[in-house]
């Protein structure tokens, strides 16, 4: 791709903790740098563990913004644009409303928002006004889901709305102590999913429950942030009263994906609502045969031919597809040959960016 694009983008997020939006704009800041030359990422409210996935030559900033209208964050990040000569703000998420503050002390600037809303199933329920307002001063707007991008075109006054499925990026996540899976190697099921009532974790420990009867030696291991709050608290006690502490493992966030994925043998999620979840990528991409719920995009990347979908909240569905998996090495393969594939084909990093750079080239 051509180097010397005088398209200058900063990818701007609230924090950096480890969730699917920041791990998008992440990858977005990485790959631009490698396909145009230059990228830059801002953080508004907090740092995280994924800034140390940013590649080092990537311009970075951080505002410690305490509040919506705060003039000092404000104008650290107007200085940043100004001497980076950024032409364009991607806004992942709520960030969105700092870049609108932005224009206030910086006009010119183009506003990119990327619409990572999880509960694609909800939308009906979804507060629309403060970001019907927004729009008025967004460019463009990338939707990760096509019920987004419906809803987009309905509700938001921003009429360049466009489909951008996320992509794997490449990433290096070598840690000084790498997570090592508990368990017996070749029967590790792993869940990449945060501690959040969407993703439906008391699902996956029925399942557990289950498969023990059956696959008394498969283990699950819960990958993803540990809000420390009612609902993980309530997903730790199941764990207890389903007797599962030796089946189901909790570790939180971790840093080293792809090693993880390597020592994991089965990748599920079972989850109430989705938008176009990282995890199924990250599965393909390390050849996991999968095993998810029909929600939300992902039977857009996974037909019968990829992996096996069963309806949200069915845990007799759920059991008997898991089961077949496990039985049926032949298919193990096949599902994860094609998944890779597809991911590869269709959802990594090259073939997303020639899409995206092109739509904000023809928006100039």
């Amino acid at each position: 791709m051509n180097k010397t694009t005088n398209i200058r983008i900063v990818q701007l997020i609230d924090s950096l903790e480890a969730g699917g939006a920041e791990r998008m704009a992440v990858s977005y800041a990485n790959a631009l740098k490698r396909q145009t030359g230059f990228a830059a990422l801002v953080t508004t409210r907090a740092e995280g563990q994924l800034k140390n996935q940013l590649d080092n030559d990537v311009v970075y900033g951080f505002l410690n913004r305490k509040s919506l209208f705060d003039f000092k964050a404000l104008f650290l990040l107007r200085k940043i644009i100004v001497n980076n000569k950024i032409t364009h703000i991607h806004s992942h998420s709520s960030s969105v409303f700092f870049a609108i503050f932005l224009r206030l002390v910086y006009p010119h600037i183009e506003i990119i928002w990327h619409d990572h809303y999880g509960k694609s199933e909800m939308l009906n329920k979804r507060p629309v006004l403060a970001l019907k307002i927004a729009s008025l001063f967004i460019s463009q707007v990338i939707a990760v889901n096509q019920k987004l991008k419906i809803w987009a075109k309905d509700k938001l006054y921003c009429r360049n709305v466009i489909y951008l499925p996320n992509f794997i990026g490449v990433s290096n996540d070598v840690v000084p102590n790498p997570t090592c899976l508990r368990g017996e190697e070749g029967k590790r099921i792993v869940c990449l999913a945060n501690l959040r009532p969407q993703k439906n974790h008391t699902l996956l420990l029925q399942v557990a429950k289950e498969i023990k009867v059956s696959h008394p030696n498969y283990t699950f291991h819960l990958i993803g942030k540990d809000f420390k709050d009612d609902y993980s608290k309530k997903i730790k006690e199941e764990i207890i009263s389903l007797e599962l502490t030796n089946t189901v493992f909790v570790y939180g966030t971790k840093e080293d994906i792809s090693n993880i994925l390597k020592q994991a043998n089965f990748g599920i999620l079972t989850s109430l609502s989705e938008g176009l979840p990282i995890a199924i990528l990250e599965y393909g991409f390390y050849k996991l045969p999968v095993v998810a719920t029909n929600v939300g995009e992902i039977p857009m990347v996974i037909n019968e031919e990829e992996g096996i979908l069963v309806e949200s909240n069915c845990v007799p569905d759920f059991v008997v597809a898991l089961k077949n998996i496990i039985n049926n090495t032949t298919l193990q393969t096949t599902f994860a040959n094609r998944l890779h594939n597809k991911i590869m084909n269709n959802y990594s990093e090259e073939a997303v960016l020639q899409l995206y750079l092109k739509c904000i080239d023809e928006k100039k």
